[in-house]
């Protein structure tokens, strides 16, 4: 989506993700998002990281959503491993650093989304996966020379890590193109409302497969999710079925992430030298892995054709917008990590859920996106059940 990526800073991302590339685990999850936000997600941080769309789509980032919703709440080791990785970036320190890297946050996972959807829509830009590819391609360019001027840890890939990783990778890749798709069809508001659905499939997920109990309160937020998202496309103006497609399909590869790579972290984590996998790793190691899958799908999608007879990619100024719109995939895995250094799980997740109102204002306003009463207040009643959610599983992780 855009999507760090990292899929999901919201599970929601984004992340989409992303998406930038939000990952589900330690700092989010999306990008999500949807999508690199999109980036975006899922485990209490792996999601926001997982890429810049998030990122975003999803998160990116992974990713993925867009911003914080299901996974970016659990887990304490999680939390543990993020301190200690946020240490080695040697944060400046400022007198308002919680409210800057808020701000920092906020900015960097709406910004990533609404690019995307001026690159897509107002550009007419139809080659999506070149989109992604070269937004994965910034990011690693960006990561790799961090950590090779020691700014930044990451851990080296080895093959053993790589085969434990490349079955998540091909399903953040497909998290990552399907938050595109869908975000060229259809508006901001909606891809954030509809996104949720992720949400009801995790939660979903986590209770078949690893026998996880929500609350009542958890249920209920879930429900208004869909009642919305359902709501929300029967009264939309500018409903696109190519677009919902697309969008059904992230939600489903949004989940699958999320699932999948909780059950791969440890294997992950036992296969690299340290013993242990830091966030920026993850970017990184989803990146690099996406770009060979992403080059076979452009050729696949034949994106080639179209991509040697636009004059787009003749503008400079394009390819200052579209490098613009990878480096803020990958912001959104900074900024989450610094926010949340700076505060609490329960901050930064509220805020997750409080960003996707004035994205889902600028996505209507920006875009001139037809609307009706009942399509506004179908989006407004998903944005506050996104936010009842938030608490609510923070609530049942309190107790738990």
């Amino acid at each position: 989506m855009g999507t760090s990526r990292v899929l999901q800073l919201d599970m929601s991302a984004d992340s989409e993700a992303s998406p930038r590339r939000n990952v589900p685990g330690s700092v989010s999850s999306p990008l999500k998002n949807g999508e690199k936000g999109v980036f975006r997600n899922q485990n209490a941080g792996y999601t926001a990281l997982a890429s810049p769309v998030r990122r975003e789509v999803g998160n990116r980032s992974m990713t993925r959503s867009f911003c914080v919703d299901d996974n970016d709440l659990e887990d304490g080791k999680a939390s543990k491993e993020r301190d200690s990785s946020l240490q080695l970036l040697k944060l400046p320190t400022t007198q308002n650093q919680a409210l800057l890297s808020g701000l920092a946050y906020c900015i960097s996972s709406c910004s990533m989304i609404l690019v995307n959807k001026f690159v897509l829509s107002a550009y007419g830009f139809n080659a999506p996966i070149f989109l992604m590819l070269y937004q994965n391609i910034v990011s690693v360019t960006i990561v790799s020379t961090l950590s090779l001027s020691g700014a930044v840890p990451t851990e080296p890939l080895t093959w053993n890590l790589i085969k434990v990783w490349l079955p998540v990778n091909i399903i953040f890749v497909g998290m990552l193109i399907t938050s595109m798709f869908s975000l060229k069809y259809i508006n901001v508001a909606m891809l954030t409302i509809l996104k949720n659905v992720a949400n009801v499939l995790t939660a979903s997920g986590e209770t078949y497969f690893f026998k996880k109990q929500h609350g009542i309160q958890v249920w209920i937020a879930l429900m208004l999710m869909i009642i919305s998202a359902v709501a929300g496309g029967v009264t939309d103006l500018s409903f696109h079925a190519v677009g919902y497609t697309w969008q059904t399909l992230n939600c489903f590869l949004t989940a699958s992430y999320s699932l999948t790579l909780r059950h791969v972290m440890d294997s992950a984590k036992q296969a690299t030298k340290s013993g242990n996998l830091n966030e920026l790793s993850m970017v990184l190691l989803n990146n690099i892995l996406s770009l060979p899958l992403g080059i076979i799908l452009v050729l696949g999608f034949n994106e080639v054709e179209y991509l040697l007879e636009t004059s787009l990619l003749r503008m400079p100024e394009f390819w200052l917008v579209i490098t613009a719109s990878g480096v803020l995939g990958l912001g959104i895995s900074f900024t989450s990590m610094w926010f949340l250094h700076q505060t609490s799980a329960t901050t930064y997740s509220l805020v997750g859920s409080l960003n996707k109102i004035p994205l889902s204002v600028a996505g209507i306003v920006l875009f001139n996106v037809r609307t009706s009463m009942q399509n506004s207040l179908s989006i407004l009643f998903g944005l506050l059940a996104g936010v009842f959610f938030a608490r609510a599983k923070l609530r049942d992780n309190s107790v738990g």
